[in-house]
């Protein structure tokens, strides 16, 4: 873990300025936590990875966040080491430090017509990737799985083992309607409300891109259709015309191109269940329980959730005119 004693040594290699104060953890994410730098020069988000990366596996992450910021897309810029270096290691720990931006708390409540502007701009970025597709947001995590997790839920004793029993189905329903995807180019692939956010100066802001690679804008866009559209119709048909009008290149016209909210979602209760299987802390048990709870009963993806949306968003784009 990080120590505040190296508030020195991560400004030295960064080039940030003397009198260096270190503080946090400030955040948690799943991937890592970050801490605050304040320094002669100003301050700076110091991210501590949970798995330790290597740099060249996060080089064109690194340039796509890069070209997307150059194309107007706002995101806190990235901080490079004196060397040109995004990672740094310090004994145990590994960091990667972005300029500081004051954000509002998580909510998917933002403006729709905002967020569509967005995410077309993000989508437009001129950015030749090669970073392949991910499993992760592609395939289905199959019936047999799910009904593995379901008996060792109901075994262990679960708090949510009967939910998950019940929302299995649907799971397994939906994974049937998932296709490749098709119009690769890269994207950021982590839409959430975690990480869209509002700022403090009430600007919209885009954060996280490392798990940026290959996709299909159009099942990109559903994902953000889904969380940004809130269940309200009127909120998801502003978003898609705001992202039409605004050029964005994905379109959406059936269940097929929610292959990847799909997908994600798919895979992270399973990731999520199987943690408080595993967990060794009361602690752990109780935050993945509040994940299941938001992947499977607060506001679940539902097929009859896809046809609402689907029916919210028809005729936005004339059929003469979809991609």
């Amino acid at each position: 873990m990080l120590d505040v004693r190296l508030a020195e040594q991560i400004a030295d290699r960064y080039a940030l300025g003397d009198d260096a104060v270190l503080t946090g953890p400030t955040a948690r994410g799943e991937q890592g936590q970050m801490w605050k730098l304040e320094t002669s020069l100003g301050r700076w988000a110091v991210k501590e990875p949970f798995r330790r990366r290597d740099e060249a596996a996060i080089v064109e992450a690194a340039a796509f966040q890069e070209a997307a910021h150059d194309a107007g897309v706002p995101l806190p810029a990235i901080v490079r080491t004196v060397d040109g270096r995004v990672l740094a290691d310090f004994g145990d720990a590994q960091v990667r430090v972005y300029d500081w931006v004051e954000f509002d708390e998580r909510s998917p409540d933002l403006d729709p017509v905002g967020v569509g502007q967005l995410v077309a701009t993000i989508h437009r970025v001129p950015f030749a990737g090669t970073e392949p597709v991910d499993p992760w947001f592609t395939d289905p995590v199959g019936a047999d799985r799910w009904d593995e997790l379901c008996r060792a839920l109901a075994v262990a004793g679960a708090p949510f083992a009967e939910e998950m029993a019940e929302y299995r189905h649907e799971r397994v329903a939906m994974e049937e309607l998932l296709e490749p995807p098709t119009d690769l180019r890269t994207c950021h692939r982590d839409l959430w409300a975690d990480n869209v956010r509002r700022t403090t100066a009430g600007e919209l802001c885009v954060i996280d891109w490392d798990d940026c690679g290959l996709s299909d804008p159009s099942q990109e866009l559903c994902l953000i259709l889904y969380e940004f559209g809130c269940g309200d119709a009127g909120r998801a048909r502003a978003l898609y015309a705001a992202y039409v009008a605004a050029g964005g290149p994905g379109r959406v016209d059936r269940r097929g191109n929610f292959s990847t909210v799909i997908a994600q979602l798919g895979h992270i209760g399973e990731n999520s269940c199987q943690a408080w299987l595993s967990a060794d802390t009361p602690l752990e048990r109780e935050r993945n329980v509040a994940r299941v709870h938001e992947f499977a009963t607060d506001r679940p993806l539902t097929c009859s959730v896809i046809d609402e949306i689907l029916d919210a968003i028809a005729g936005v784009v004339p059929p003469t005119a979809a991609r």
